[in-house]
């Protein structure tokens, strides 16, 4: 199976884990192996963990003959009952690279490209809820809701109103039924700025795979996994997930709940670690060569 996936940030996510032949990394969304292989060269043990089966057999093919990899299957919500299934009190790092994969992107029957048509599926652990049921079954209400809240779409309403009215005739079925729904929705002059389908697929993409929910509910847990000195590196790619990130890593190293006039801090609260630095993005020389990279951002903290 070919599972070409171009790590961005690559020497920077792998520089800001501070890996060492002694630590122990988990990579929650190992992919076709790209940070992974990397890791596996320098860490005393790698976990690598991905929901999508299709990951999972490349992982296998790719690294599963070396000693100290694990290769698990399984959302990366779960990674306290992951470490523990391992019988692994600490870990050393965690690295996440979020969002949807060059692999599921160009692979047409995964539907999860504007681009390509196909029928409308966007799992990533290809099981449970499709775009094809949120589509067909959400009320116009709810789709306007998850279009304005996780795509950030200014037409969401009328998009919502528009499908509602075309799934009435018949099932909308396939990627490209969806996007003309969305072309007609948009406003001529709007049509000029990018494609008009590019936020809508991004927000039935999240709401399918509970993409937010799962971050938030991730960071807290990845934190209690970490040994101290243990560092949590996230890449993201779009305003959502990065704000659920820098204002989480910005609590841990702050948490103190005392008014801003209190001279000093009386409710006790201490810091859970530093951030390691602000935040990264690709390279001049990155975008060249993997345009998709243009929105990533990278994000460290380190455990005290």
């Amino acid at each position: 199976m070919e599972f070409n996936h171009k790590s961005v940030l690559f020497d920077e996510a792998i520089e800001s884990l501070n890996i060492d032949e002694n630590k122990i990394i988990l990579d929650g969304t190992a992919g076709g192996g790209g940070h992974s292989s990397e890791i596996a060269k320098k860490a005393k043990l790698l976990i690598a963990v991905d929901q999508d089966p299709d990951a999972i057999s490349v992982l296998n093919e790719r690294l599963g003959k070396l000693e100290n990899v694990k290769i698990v299957q399984n959302n990366f919500e779960n990674i306290k009952e992951i470490v523990y299934e391992l019988g692994i009190e600490r870990i050393d790092g965690v690295l996440l690279d979020l969002g949807v994969s060059s692999f599921q992107l160009d692979t047409a029957e995964r539907g999860f490209s504007f681009h390509q048509d196909a029928e409308l599926d966007m799992r990533m652990s290809k099981s449970g809820l499709s775009a094809k049921d949120v589509v067909n079954t959400y009320s116009e209400e709810a789709l306007a809701d998850i279009l304005f809240r996780y795509g950030e779409e200014k037409f969401a309403r009328k998009i919502a109103k528009n499908i509602v009215e075309a799934r009435e005739t018949k099932p909308i079925e396939t990627t490209f039924e969806l996007v003309e729904i969305i072309k007609k929705s948009y406003p001529q002059k709007a049509m000029r700025d990018a494609h008009p389908a590019r936020k809508t697929f991004q927000a039935i993409r999240i709401e399918v795979n509970a993409e937010l929910e799962r971050l938030s509910k991730t960071l807290d847990d990845a934190l209690e996994c970490l040994g101290s000195g243990g560092r949590i590196s996230v890449i993201t790619f779009h305003s959502l997930e990065d704000r659920i990130v820098k204002e989480r890593f910005a609590e841990w190293e702050n948490p103190c709940t005392c008014p801003k006039e209190f001279p000093v801090c009386v409710c006790g609260n201490k810091p859970l670690g530093k951030r390691v630095f602000k935040s990264k993005s690709p390279s001049e020389a990155e975008l060249k060569e993997n345009p998709r990279a243009r929105s990533s951002r990278l994000r460290t903290f380190e455990k005290y």
